[in-house]
């Protein structure tokens, strides 16, 4: 059997609502400055930055993801209006969360040493953020994309109860896989 490279990543993939606006800030970024990259995924929170896996061994992959997260409780994160970084990513904030860091920093650790993934440096300088607008944005115009962004407004709250394996397919990135954290029960 041929060995065929497929391209992954791990994330927070919040549903209904939160999704929906989250999509719906994207589309708005793409109708007034044409800013389109953003919406070949679904609104996320990455926690693994994409890498490399074969194929033929995806499910190994789900397998051994779906042994680590059962041992993750869910987790409540606080989304709160749009940041930056430089001029080049425009995003919807994720509050700190010390809970989140530590998954983040376990999932890390997993895929260096279980899963022979390389660290790649922004899983070492971790901030986690669902991003509106990125690649396609121009330097130039970054003040006009960032004026309109300070307008827009979001507050919710998401309870985390899944983590999503993506990837990508014919240029886009899909949910290929749910793990259930903790078998999603909630415990004191």
């Amino acid at each position: 059997m041929a060995k065929t490279i497929g391209k992954y990543f791990i994330a927070i993939v919040p549903e209904g609502d939160i999704q929906s606006e989250a999509k719906a800030l994207k589309l708005e970024m793409q109708k007034r400055f044409n800013l389109k990259y953003a919406l070949k995924s679904p609104a996320h929170i990455t926690l693994k930055m994409p890498f490399n896996w074969n194929e033929n061994k995806e499910e190994v992959l789900i397998h051994k993801l779906d042994g680590f997260f059962k041992n993750f409780q869910p987790l409540v994160l606080e989304l709160c209006n749009l940041g930056r970084f430089g001029k080049r990513v425009i995003f919807i904030n994720v509050t700190e969360s010390e809970i989140l860091h530590s998954l983040q920093t376990a999932l890390k650790q997993y895929c260096k040493t279980n899963l022979n993934l390389v660290t790649e440096l922004s899983d070492s300088a971790y901030h986690p953020h669902m991003t509106v607008a990125f690649k396609d944005i121009k330097e130039k115009r970054f003040q006009e994309y960032w004026d309109f962004a300070q307008t827009l407004k979001f507050d919710k709250s998401l309870q985390v109860q899944k983590i999503a394996l993506l990837k990508r397919i014919e240029g886009r990135w899909k949910v290929i896989f749910s793990f259930v954290l903790n078998n999603g029960e909630i415990k004191c």
